[in-house]
């Protein structure tokens, strides 16, 4: 009995190393995808609506150093909507917008444009500040995945070779304890 018990947990330990290796191909883009943004240059710390066309999903992402928060999308039939804000403190100019298509390997990219002055001719500069990242204040665990990049971290090379190692590890323990019991040394 020991023996199969080991034998599940080696197996458990490979599958654990192995599985992440598929989540970290990259992504393709979507050839026929776009992105626009409502309205077409907004002035820094206004609120913009965003439309991405090209996801298979039903949400998705959308991303940009522009953006206070990265914006939840919704939708259907290949067209999500959401909302966010641009950050109060950006310099006019030209910002990429990286839409991840959830379930899917599917990304959308796009480029907006923010003005350097409201539609009165007025600096931006009057709206009020916008957060760079949240509080780290309660949320017990999570409060740090709020400040990170999730998409991007991941188990990588060094893992799977972790992983690679203690699954073989098992594998030799697990034959030299058949072999010690075929022998009746046990």
């Amino acid at each position: 009995m020991g023996s199969l018990r080991l034998t599940l947990c080696a197996g458990a330990v490979l599958a654990a190393a192995l599985t992440p290796a598929a989540y970290a191909a990259p992504m393709a883009y979507a050839a026929d995808a776009a992105v626009s943004v409502t309205p077409s240059t907004p002035a820094p710390g206004g609120d913009i609506s965003l439309r991405a066309t090209g996801c298979q999903g039903r949400t998705g992402t959308a991303a940009s150093p522009a953006f206070v928060s990265d914006a939840r999308l919704t939708g259907k039939d290949g067209a999500l909507t959401g909302e966010t804000r641009v950050r109060s403190s950006l310099t006019p100019g030209t910002y990429d917008i990286k839409v991840t298509c959830d379930g899917f390997d599917d990304k959308v990219k796009g480029t907006f444009t923010v003005a350097d002055r409201d539609g009165a001719g007025h600096p931006a500069s009057s709206a009020p500040a916008s957060p760079v990242a949240p509080v780290h204040a309660g949320g017990g665990g999570t409060a740090y995945f709020a400040s990170v990049d999730t998409r991007s971290t991941g188990p990588g090379t060094r893992q799977a070779v972790i992983g690679l190692v203690l699954a073989s590890a098992a594998a030799v323990a697990v034959a030299v304890r058949s072999a010690r019991r075929g022998r009746g040394t046990e």
